[in-house]
């Protein structure tokens, strides 16, 4: 079992010896790993199929598109379509609503299963949360690669028998602040090529504090201890992060609007003006941002003033994670499992 503590005594060192470790000297299990060159030598077998899993149940749906951000599945599609490098399909579906009746045998066309964000509580006990859980050990059980953010790894956690509870730091929430990869982190295909420490997007009030047996934590803040984890469980794996590699500032502005009232109300801002500023900043680098991508010195003083760097700024950076699962997990399954057309 691992305290949540360890990330948060004495600071967390980094060390970068083991950063680029070669892939080929990664220890491979049954769920083992190809190199980018294997892949690419065989992407030939057909279009890959996603199912997408958002997390959030309908009234909170709602509330993200009245507030004007996307919706949690239409962001993971967007994401899973940009950094797939052959042709893909993507099915979304809503695991907390009423009607949802996805069964074990339906994932059989599926090569990769991805899980959103949610507002919902992962211990609290209610339908709606408890069926994701059986669905997620149902995925384990069929051995399909599993990836997610935020609720994501709090259902990969307690699926494969971890604990999950309220973060006594309160709401992580618009950007986590240096990300630190672990030793695992730093050897461990999910973050190849990122930096050791990083800042990334988020929002969350809950946290894992014990992993299951399968369980590897890969990253970790002073927030935040487990920030990403990779679990082995029954004949699957799942490759989680707490924070969200699918936002961007645009989409994180909307949900800081949405979440303005309690924002205010919890001190994160002084007045609502305050409020009003940072978002319609965020908004405003998101527009400088993308329309003048080569120049590093576009916006520069909106950079400065709200602390982002190109971790945050270049998609290509900021999702890596969900790239490397694309290559490692979900095209490397594809080349050794074959379904009948």
């Amino acid at each position: 079992r691992l305290d949540a503590s360890i990330f948060r005594q004495a600071g967390c060192c980094t060390h970068i010896m083991f950063r680029r470790r070669l892939l080929a000297s990664y220890k491979m299990s049954r769920r083992s790993f190809s190199s980018p060159s294997h892949i690419k030598g065989r992407e030939s077998a057909g279009v890959v199929k996603y199912l997408v899993l958002d997390g959030y149940s309908k009234n909170g749906r709602q509330e993200l598109m009245q507030g004007g951000a996307s919706t949690a599945g239409l962001l993971y599609e967007n994401m899973l379509r940009s950094h797939t490098s052959v042709p893909c399909e993507v099915d979304i579906f809503y695991p907390a609503d009423d009607n949802f009746s996805l069964g074990i045998a339906d994932l059989e066309k599926y090569d990769g299963v991805a899980w959103t964000g949610s507002s919902l509580t992962i211990y609290s006990g209610e339908c709606n949360v408890n069926k994701q859980i059986d669905f997620c050990r149902d995925v384990f059980l069929a051995g399909i690669p599993q990836f997610g953010s935020c609720w994501a790894l709090q259902v990969a956690v307690v699926a494969a028998g971890g604990v999950c509870m309220k973060n006594p730091r309160g709401r992580e929430v618009g950007i986590s602040r240096k990300i630190q990869l672990t030793e695992s982190g730093r050897s461990h295909p999910m973050f190849h090529g990122k930096r050791a420490v990083f800042d990334a997007f988020t929002s969350h009030f809950d946290e894992a504090t014990h992993m299951p047996p399968g369980g590897e934590v890969l990253a970790g803040n002073y927030h935040t201890s487990i920030q990403a984890a990779a679990i082995n469980h029954l004949n699957g794996s799942f490759w989680a992060v707490q924070y969200h590699p699918e936002y961007n500032l645009y989409e994180v502005a909307m949900l800081l609007s949405c979440r303005k009232n309690f924002m205010l109300q919890n001190g994160y801002f002084e007045h609502e003006k305050a409020a009003d500023r940072y978002i319609s900043m965020l908004i405003k680098l998101h527009e400088e941002g993308d329309a003048n991508q080569a120049d590093e010195k576009a916006a520069y003083h909106l950079k400065w003033q709200l602390g982002i760097d190109h971790d945050l700024m270049d998609s290509k950076v900021r999702c890596l994670e969900v790239a490397n699962w694309v290559t490692y997990q979900v095209l490397h399954r594809k080349n050794i499992v074959n379904r009948p057309s």
